[in-house]
């Protein structure tokens, strides 16, 4: 039975401010923890046998998710002591790996045919299988050469202009037998896109793309984090954890309380014990985590709220994400803005959310 790595990593530095306290990892996604959407999205294609490399903040995710039993799969954890890079990650859980794996970046938000991956791999008799996303500029990615059959030929990170030669890029999944980690060094940081692809490829072992043309996005930095929110709302790509979405209705938990004279347009999901004050508008895609209180007349739009926001009266927040317990005053505009209970902002990537 396929067994499955996935690379929780480091403290998501380019999900600041809102990973200070919290594995990017744990960021709520349509209010549930990014990594209980990976994991459901494995169980779907029978992979229940699933090892955790972990390093920041380990604690946080092995408290919630315990022994898996609770999410239907059986967890074991590889923590690092130091960061150790990608292929070190899994050096460091070798021990749990007899046979063909499949490992995941835990920041890719995808919905790539794993079965058809596998079948792939076993049919071209690969020792390493890396699936391939078509992008329209590959210059900050790793691009990926194959030959007609599918092997790959050479791979180069972040591409000048004058070296893209293709749109294929590495997807941050990949199918591996366990023998290849032979060549990894242990307790030594080491990456698989840099080092040991590289290496396999001039020791002549069979490494092959998969090129695949499904839902792929690195919810990574703050505008893909809120994008990866609006696109689920919005039933461009698909939850295996979350059903029901309609792609314009709304979605209330319990005890929520929503004013008459409130306009909720979806598609929207709304937290636990909310609360939406008289004339308040809120146009989906919105996510509220529990415990919300929107005042009266306030106006958001595409914008995701973490746990216990308050949002005064007044106030307009277009296309924003606001960290657990944030507080916005009386008649102020966010517009295009990550903010904090602390007060820390930063901008978002500028582009259209909704």
């Amino acid at each position: 039975m396929l067994k499955a790595v996935i690379l929780v990593g480091g403290e998501g530095t380019r999900l600041h401010p809102l990973t200070y306290e919290i594995p990017k990892a744990m960021v709520p996604v349509l209010n549930r923890p990014f990594l209980e959407h990976t994991i459901a999205y494995l169980k779907n294609y029978k992979v229940k046998d699933i090892i955790l490399a972990l390093s920041y903040l380990p604690e946080v995710i092995q408290n919630y998710f315990g022994d898996g039993s609770n999410s239907g799969v059986k967890l074991n954890y590889a923590v690092e002591d130091n960061p150790l890079g990608t292929a070190g990650a899994v050096k460091n859980s070798e021990r749990y790996l007899t046979s063909t794996f499949v490992v995941l970046n835990g920041d890719v938000f995808t919905d790539i045919d794993i079965a058809d991956m596998v079948a792939f791999h076993r049919g071209k008799g690969a020792k390493a299988t890396i699936a391939l996303t078509w992008v329209d500029d590959p210059r900050a990615f790793g691009v990926v050469e194959t030959d007609s059959d599918g092997r790959v030929r050479r791979f180069i990170e972040k591409p000048s202009p004058a070296q893209v030669t293709t749109n294929w890029i590495n997807a941050g999944v990949y199918l591996l037998e366990p023998e290849v980690l032979e060549h990894v060094p242990p307790n030594t940081h080491y990456m698989f896109g840099k080092e040991l692809f590289p290496l396999l490829l001039e020791l002549g072992e069979p490494v092959y793309g998969f090129p695949s043309s499904g839902y792929f996005l690195d919810m990574g930095t703050p505008g893909n984090y809120l994008r990866l929110n609006c696109d689920l709302l919005l039933l461009k790509a698909k939850s295996a954890l979350i059903g029901g979405l309609n792609g314009e209705g709304v979605g209330c938990d319990k005890e929520v309380i929503i004013h008459p004279s409130a306009e909720v347009v979806g598609p929207a999901v709304i937290g636990s014990r909310c609360r939406i004050d008289q004339k308040a508008c809120i146009k989906g895609p919105v996510v509220m985590g529990a415990d919300c209180h929107i005042g009266e007349g306030a106006n958001i739009e595409v914008a995701v709220l973490w746990r216990g926001v308050n949002i005064g009266a007044g106030v307009t927040l277009k296309q924003c994400i606001l960290g657990t317990n944030t507080k916005i005053e009386d008649n102020k505009q966010v517009i295009n803005a990550v903010v904090t209970s602390d007060k820390a902002r930063v901008a978002l990537i500028e582009g259209s959310y909704g």
